[in-house]
């Protein structure tokens, strides 16, 4: 088993996940996009495909299973309930288990996918927020550039300035944020990661 924990950490560290992408020039964390996991990556038990059947027809499972997906189930708590539930296993082991890991694999990629797709929204935002900051230094420069300019003139050459102010501030907050909400994807991949060493050190 402590081969094993190794073994998929070295995948986890090094191999890419499914879905990867390096060419969307909108994406803006260092890690490389990834829409969707792979199961495969991290389980090596029975296939979690179709043929293996939903796991919510499992009431047990249905209960468990969105327990484990949650963040703030700590790992150890994770694998406290992982264990009591392979305890009272007798038929049909193997397929539990990977019912189970189905579960909560499925409901940590929903999740990471909807986090995906967020993070690419917040990034429209900020390519948009950045593009309005550059018309308006390039307008704001071209009013400052009359030598005589009139009450209006100098009431717009003022509101531009505050707008660029506060509209840099929020760029600039936003952009510091950007590596917390990046990191955000490679946690949960972590957790399935984990899951999956947890679930799969159960199996006969």
């Amino acid at each position: 088993m402590k081969r094993m924990a190794l073994v998929l950490a070295a995948v986890l560290a090094a191999a890419p996940a499914a879905g990867a992408s390096f060419d969307d020039p909108s994406w803006p964390c260092v890690q490389r996009k990834v829409v969707h996991l792979s199961w495969g990556m991290m389980w090596t038990g029975m296939p979690i495909d179709d043929a293996l059947g939903d796991w919510r027809d499992d009431p047990e499972i249905r209960r468990l299973a969105p327990v484990l997906a949650l963040r703030r189930t700590p790992m150890d708590r994770a694998e406290s309930l992982i264990a009591r539930f392979a305890e009272d296993l007798d038929t049909a082991r193997d397929r539990r288990l990977a019912l189970l890991f189905k579960g909560a694999f499925s409901l940590i990629d929903r999740e990471r996918a909807e986090i995906v797709g967020g993070i690419g929204r917040y990034a429209e935002k900020q390519t948009s927020l950045a593009a309005s900051i550059d018309t308006m230094r390039t307008d704001l420069a071209r009013l400052e550039a009359i030598e005589s300019p009139d009450f209006d003139q100098q009431d717009r050459i003022e509101e531009l300035r505050d707008t660029i102010k506060w509209n840099t501030r929020i760029y600039d907050e936003r952009r510091q944020s950007l590596t917390h909400v990046c990191e955000s994807p490679v946690i949960l991949e972590k957790r399935a990661f984990s899951l999956a060493r947890a679930i799969m050190a159960h199996l006969p």
